[in-house]
Order: C-alpha cells, then sequence, then structure tokens
C-alpha cells in the first residue's frame, strides 16, 4: 500500500534521482487508480474496512510522492529544513498500516451489538495509540536541529540520529508504531477465516506483508541505536531494512487489492463468456430486452459486477421469451440424442448441452416466424398456440444462475448440440414433406 522509502543516493547513484521520482510518480499513479477504485466501491457499500482501506491507499499516494527525490528536496528547499519530507512520510506510514490494523479488527466481529461495541472500543483505542504515536513523532521531529542534516529519505535513519535526542524519540515512535500495526495486522489475518478461497488467498499474502514489513523494523532498531553512541557498524544493516519495507509495501498492495482484482478480472471474463448466449436469446430476440448503454467505458469498467448481473437478467428474459416458441416435441428429441451420445457427462453438462440445443432452436423458430412477418405486414410475429414447455433449468436457484449459463454458453457449438439439432431438422423436414403429401392425395 505504501513504501517505506525506495533507495536513492546523492552521490555514486546507478540510478538517476530522475529516473527513481518518474518510478515514484508512477506508482503513486498507480495506487492513485487503486484508491479511486476502492472510492468508488465504498460509495455502493459504506462499511468501516472499505473506509480504512480507501483512505490507506489516497495517504500512500502522499507517501511516494513525498518519497520521490525531486519532491523530497522540493519540499526540503521550500521550508528550510533539508528533510523536512521525512515527517510526512513516516507519519503517513503510521496512518497507511494503522489503518490495515483498524480495518482487520472488523474481520471478525460477530454479528451481536455487544460485539460491536466492543470492536468499536478496540479501534477508537488503537486509533488514539496511532495519534499519540504521530503526535509524539511530530513534536520530537520538529524540536530537532537538522539544518546541517543533509540526506535522503533512505539514509536519514543512520545519518541524522547521532547527537539528536529528538530524532532518536522521533524514530522510537515510528518503529514502535510500526511494530504495533504490522504484528497486530499478522496475528489478526492469520486468526481470520473466510469462506471465500480468494479472500483466504489474498488474506495469506497480506499476513505474509506484515512479516516482510516488520523486516524493517528488525533492520533499522539495532542501527538506530548503535548509531546514537556513535558507531556506524550496522549502518548497511539499516539499509537492508528499506528493502525489507518497500518489498512488504508491495505485498501489502496485491493483499489488499489482489482478491478484489481477481474478481474483477472473473467477471470481465464471464461477461465475453456470456456474450454468446445474449446474442443468442437478447440481441436476436428482441432489443427492447436490453436496459439500455452502459455508459462510459470507464463507468464500465468500474462497475463490471453490475454489468454481469444485468446481462444475466437480460439472459433470463430472453429465454423466458423463447420458451414460448420451443417445442415440446423438439426438447424430447434433443433430450434423447444429447443423453445417448453423453452418458459419461455430468448432470449438469447434460442439461447444459440441451438448453443450448432446445434455445439454438427456439431461435431459429423465431426467427423465420419474424421473417414471415416482415413478409405479411405485420409489427411483431404471433407466438405459437401450443402449450409452452418448462425450459431446461428453470428451477435453478438464483445464487446459481451464472454458473448455469456460463455452462450453457461454452456449449452452444458443442459437437451434440450440433448433431441434434441436424436430427431435428431431418424430423421436421420428413414431417414437412408427409404433410404436403397427404394434401396432394386430398
Amino acid at each position: 500500500m505504501t513504501t517505506l522509502s525506495l533507495p536513492h543516493s546523492r552521490t555514486g547513484v546507478l540510478v538517476s534521482e530522475r529516473v527513481i521520482t518518474a518510478i515514484c510518480l508512477c506508482i503513486a499513479a498507480i495506487n492513485l487508480l487503486i484508491a479511486c477504485w476502492k472510492a468508488a466501491a465504498l460509495r455502493r457499500e459504506r462499511t468501516p474496512t472499505l473506509a480504512l482501506t480507501t483512505l490507506g491507499f489516497f495517504v500512500s499516494v502522499l507517501v511516494y510522492v513525498a518519497a520521490s527525490p525531486t519532491v523530497y528536496d522540493a519540499i526540503g528547499k521550500g521550508t528550510g529544513r533539508p528533510s523536512t519530507a521525512t515527517l510526512p512520510m513516516y507519519a503517513g506510514i503510521i496512518v497507511c498500516y494503522g489503518a490495515s490494523h483498524l480495518s482487520s479488527l472488523f474481520w471478525d466481529s460477530p454479528g451481536s451489538s455487544r460485539h460491536h461495541a466492543r470492536t468499536r472500543r478496540r479501534v477508537s483505542a488503537w486509533a488514539g495509540v496511532y495519534l499519540a504515536m504521530i503526535t509524539g513523532m511530530a513534536t520530537s521531529f520538529l524540536s530537532a536541529d537538522l539544518s546541517t542534516c543533509l540526506t535522503d529519505p533512505i539514509r536519514f535513519n543512520t545519518n541524522c540520529v547521532e547527537g539528536r535526542p529528538s530524532i532518536f524519540a522521533f524514530l522510537t515512535f515510528f518503529l514502535s508504531a510500526l511494530s504495533f500495526a504490522t504484528l497486530n495486522t499478522a496475528r489478526l489475518a492469520g486468526r481470520s477465516k473466510p469462506q471465500s478461497n480468494q479472500l483466504r488467498h489474498a488474506l495469506r499474502w497480506f499476513q505474509f506483508s506484515m512479516v516482510i514489513a516488520f523486516g524493517y523494523v528488525l533492520c533499522s532498531a539495532p542501527a538506530v541505536v548503535l548509531v546514537s553512541f556513535g558507531s556506524h557498524h550496522l549502518d548497511e544493516v539499516g539499509l537492508l531494512g528499506v528493502a525489507f519495507g518497500a518489498l512488504g509495501a508491495f505485498i501489502t498492495s496485491y493483499g489488499m487489492s489482489g482478491a478484489a482484482i481477481s474478481a474483477w478480472l472473473s467477471d470481465r471474463r464471464d461477461i465475453k463468456s456470456l456474450h454468446p448466449l445474449w446474442n443468442l436469446v437478447v440481441v436476436g430476440v428482441d432489443s427492447k430486452l436490453t436496459f439500455g448503454p452502459s455508459g462510459l467505458v470507464l463507468g464500465r469498467l468500474a462497475h463490471v459486477r453490475f454489468t454481469l448481473h444485468r446481462r444475466v437478467i437480460e439472459i433470463l428474459d430472453g429465454m423466458r421469451v423463447l420458451r414460448s416458441w420451443s417445442s415440446p416435441v423438439v426438447a424430447e428429441i434433443v433430450s434423447k440424442h444429447v443423453r445417448a451420445g453423453a452418458e459419461k457427462l455430468s448432470p449438469e453438462l447434460r442439461e447444459a448441452l440441451l438448453t443450448a440445443a432446445v434455445l439454438r432452436e427456439a431461435a431459429e423458430r423465431l426467427g423465420e416466424a419474424q421473417r414471415q412477418a416482415v413478409l405479411a405486414g405485420c409489427a411483431r410475429p404471433r407466438s405459437p398456440d401450443a402449450h409452452c414447455a418448462s425450459l431446461p433449468g428453470e428451477g435453478t436457484a438464483a445464487s446459481a444462475e451464472r454458473a448455469r449459463l456460463l455452462l450453457v454458453a461454452r456449449h452452444l457449438e458443442h459437437p451434440l448440440v450440433v448433431s441434434s439439432l441436424k436430427d431435428v431438422q431431418a424430423v421436421t423436414a420428413q414431417r414437412g414433406s408427409r404433410t404436403e403429401v397427404g394434401r396432394d392425395d386430398y
């Protein structure tokens, strides 16, 4: 969600400050997109967990911007204190990880009002702790003389603490708060047992990221203590901590958004998979079955789940229209054909093949009736008077409709469906010829 700073140095750098600034601003832009995405979700579902996650991502954008060398130097020059940007950076890091800790307190909160009240008290108490830590950080930092401390974010801990007790206190507050946030969040993430496989996967990575981020404390704390006594033997260990912090921050971003991104990608794939079925039973039946345009491209991308649900509803409406054009005789022929050729298939797949064949045949009958109606000058074709048979799978629960329709959509061109429709056409043609012969004899 945020990084503890990206390594750069003023002399002897392998990568120029301009490049590192571009990287920081690029990461900030990515986090801004995620933050806006979370904010859009927050408008639909106002929960404390989502609100805290959104806050963390927005603050992480500011941290990345402040960590970029160009902005870091500009803040220092503008305030007359070269390391001024360190305070908002470190405070922002505590806000980000503190928000993760506070949001994790809501994960396993049972539904009773007593447990809700206890959770709110715990959240308020920990929020007070982090606020006190940030206040202590600000007080100690602003009271220190940093006019001669020319450094960059990666070396601030080891270059500016020697001979400055206020900076030692500042770092003590910072590392303590970061320890509280990472270790408590890791503990709560490991204790939470969501039912969703995606959420369990995301929580495992989220827990791992907190452990990795705590590596920053394990590396930085000994180095800071030794430097405060005038020894620089562990300076390189302190620099190694920054790598742990940066890695933990990137994994945190995946843990907090990975499940949502996976669900978004899954919904996008399902929309594409449903498209052939949607074309068959909605576009090919009646354009009025659609709810109209989905709006701007950005809106469609932000509301993929809504678009998917809408597609499912439209398909079900189109199937109800096609039911009146389906023939019980045709359904029987197709059913026998599918059962004969699909003995080893699962019942769900056999039902999907039967549904696909019946829908395709009914759509062909409707299409032919529409063409005849146009030739006759009618506005719409007249539905058959015969009794309408139920379509396969009409008793499916609403929660299972998405999976059922996806199975049907993926098997519209299955060889068994194609061959059964050929049999239907052959039987229909044979019956039609018999009818013509009977008329000629008469």
